[in-house]
């Protein structure tokens, strides 16, 4: 028996379940992949929201939040989606008790389980094939996490490569194995324009191009365009992000509003949010657009708020 039946087998088909196991059970079964779908009448905007667990990151780190109480904070913004970060419960991929409470607490705050966002894994780009596999046979467990929990993907990042082109061949056969791995789970696995090579658009087609399963694909993010950085963090060389944006979303499965700080207006003051969602509409994408705000101005909570209101009045004036 390989080893994500196990995981499912061993938890959901115990004779003894509890409730709230077989809950959790229920809620995976039932798990679908990412709505490309019409909007419902009910909802007036092309697009659902959601909110991706690292525009809290300061309150999760600083231990202001519990990562239990995502979805709480969610549903106080709103919000209908749950983008989770690896990194707040790395030691809890296999917990299965952790993960029924984490559905739980989704339910009873009527929020939908949209993705795992996977970091600090290894490197999914790197020319050396015992670091290579190793990092795929790391993702394995979020997939099995991700299915159990009802998300439709996880996000992975293609970094580590040194020369552009093997970067590009190594992704490839990377990205082929994990998607192989995670189709028999019904999970997505998704790249983000993440740094590096990733953050060339022209060079994320590339790799997109020759990727053989349907359940890969991309994560277009507002921001994350810069290839190059100095030591101090200043960009070196940017990727033009609307072009980016434009060549990512043909492959794309989810979508990642990022935001910084705000004009008087509401408005972005680095990314033209309209021109943004346009492309996004344009391209056909229906499911979540999850807000992601990273701003040093404003705190957190007020920086999540006013991305929500500028995607929403975006939204309604594109619908």
């Amino acid at each position: 028996m390989k080893r994500r039946d196990f995981v499912i087998k061993t938890t959901c088909g115990g004779a003894a379940l509890s409730l709230l196991g077989l809950h959790a059970c229920k809620k995976s079964e039932k798990k679908e992949a990412p709505s490309n779908q019409e909007a419902s009448s009910s909802n007036p905007l092309f697009f659902k929201l959601s909110l991706a667990q690292w525009s809290l990151h300061n309150a999760l780190f600083g231990n202001e939040m519990n990562h239990l109480d995502f979805a709480a904070k969610s549903r106080s913004f709103g919000l209908e989606g749950l983008e989770y970060v690896n990194s707040f419960f790395k030691d809890k991929a296999k917990d299965m008790s952790f993960l029924k409470e984490m559905n739980l607490r989704a339910d009873s705050e009527g929020q939908q389980n949209v993705l795992i966002m996977i970091d600090g894994e290894g490197s999914l780009a790197n020319s050396d094939e015992t670091h290579r596999l190793k990092a795929i046979e790391n993702h394995y467990k979020w997939v099995e996490a991700a299915q159990f929990l009802g998300c439709h993907a996880i996000r992975v990042n293609l970094a580590g490569g040194v020369d552009k082109n093997e970067a590009a061949k190594v992704s490839v056969d990377s990205l082929n194995r994990l998607s192989d791995f995670a189709k028999e789970a019904n999970i997505n696995v998704l790249v983000e324009n993440h740094g590096g090579f990733s953050s060339n658009g022209k060079w994320m087609v590339d790799v997109f191009s020759k990727v053989a399963n349907k359940n890969c694909g991309t994560l277009p993010d507002f921001g994350n365009f810069c290839i190059t950085k100095n030591e101090d963090g200043s960009c070196v060389d940017e990727y033009d992000r609307y072009q980016g944006i434009k060549e990512l979303l043909p492959y794309a499965k989810a979508v990642s509003a990022k935001s910084y700080d705000f004009n008087e207006k509401g408005e972005d003051k680095i990314i033209d949010y309209r021109k943004m969602m346009q492309m996004v509409k344009d391209s056909g994408y229906r499911g979540f657009v999850g807000i992601e705000y990273e701003g040093k101005v404003v705190p957190e909570a007020k920086g999540i708020e006013l991305t929500r209101d500028l995607l929403v009045r975006i939204g309604k004036q594109l619908s």
